[in-house]
């Protein structure tokens, strides 16, 4: 039987309390239920994301591959859905699934993601040439994020209201505003749902392959937020002019992508407000109090100002 990682058991009791304990202790079971069934043996150490474990396996004939099984949880149930649809295209190959079990049998890539680079430039380019790749009309049955404009709108409402933060009022009114303007016009296009670099891996069938998808169907310039997003900590870290490199990055993003700036500038900047709001209410997965957690909320709201505002030619 697999030993279960103590940081990813830990971590999964914090966030689902007794139904992750019951989970976890079935974990061992299902895993070797699913390699009788798909004829694979262990061929390495258990690794871990934030939701399920990764067991290197070795298929029938030798061929590596990757058992993921995740938490039953509803935003786990279309990462197959999106696998399935992308063929291997931009992203890791879909082997097997099994539904009841939020289990897989994937493409094994590298352990080495995309963010272990040092330039910003190339990381933003390179993940947004993928979403692009990965952009393709979506199958039925995925959740469409044209649908969830209306929650999106009363939730930042309600959180600006009811939560402490820095953030001027013409700074979430312009979250809310790209809800409204843009939220219900997104595209049946089929999207990562959580594009940054850490889910972006190398591989030997292709140079980055993603991985860790939502499936979400929507406009592709909201993941350009996701993206952006996750690279703060690095652009700070980098130093010089905050703004400055924001915005520079939005012009690398839009270009790959091949989207409108405006639009990834508005998404982005929702997305920095959402995150604003959500680490005072629910805690981030990598800090869920104390001081760390106050830096990433006040950089997230320093993000969204910046966002916010509309740079001359001379700060791009």
């Amino acid at each position: 039987m697999i030993r279960i990682p103590q940081a990813f058991a830990r971590g999964t009791v914090e966030r689902e309390g007794e139904a992750g304990a019951a989970w976890l202790a079935e974990l061992p079971g299902i895993v070797d239920e699913l390699l009788a069934r798909w004829g694979c043996v262990p061929d390495g150490e258990v690794l871990h994301g934030g939701v399920g474990v990764v067991v290197p396996v070795r298929r029938q004939g030798g061929e590596a591959a990757v058992l993921k099984v995740s938490f039953p949880h509803p935003g786990n149930v279309h990462e197959p859905d999106a696998f399935a649809a992308w063929g291997g295209r931009g992203a890791v190959l879909l082997y097997e699934r099994d539904v009841d079990r939020f289990a897989m049998l994937l493409e094994r890539a590298r352990t080495t993601t995309l963010a272990e680079r040092a330039d910003n430039e190339e990381i933003v380019t390179v993940a947004a040439r993928i979403g692009r790749r990965l952009a393709v009309p979506a199958p039925p049955g995925l959740p469409r994020l044209r649908e969830r404009a209306g929650h999106w709108e009363a939730e930042l409402r309600r959180d600006a209201a009811e939560l402490p933060h820095t953030m001027p009022r013409r700074v979430v009114a312009a979250a809310v505003a790209t809800v409204r303007e843009l939220g219900p016009l997104q595209p049946d296009t089929l999207l990562h749902g959580d594009l940054h670099a850490r889910n972006i891996l190398r591989a030997d069938r292709e140079p980055w392959l993603a991985v860790d998808p939502k499936g979400y169907a929507g406009d592709l310039a909201y993941d350009g937020g996701t993206l952006l997003k996750s690279r703060l900590p690095a652009l700070l870290e980098a130093g010089g002019d905050l703004r400055r490199s924001v915005h520079r990055l939005l012009d690398v993003f839009a270009e790959a992508a091949e989207v409108e700036r405006e639009r990834a500038r508005r998404w982005a900047q929702f997305h920095a407000v959402q995150a604003a709001f959500h680490g005072r209410r629910h805690g981030f997965r990598i800090a869920r109090g104390g001081p760390r957690l106050a830096q990433l909320t006040a950089l997230a709201d320093h993000l969204a100002k910046v966002l916010q505002e509309f740079p001359d030619k001379s700060a791009r």
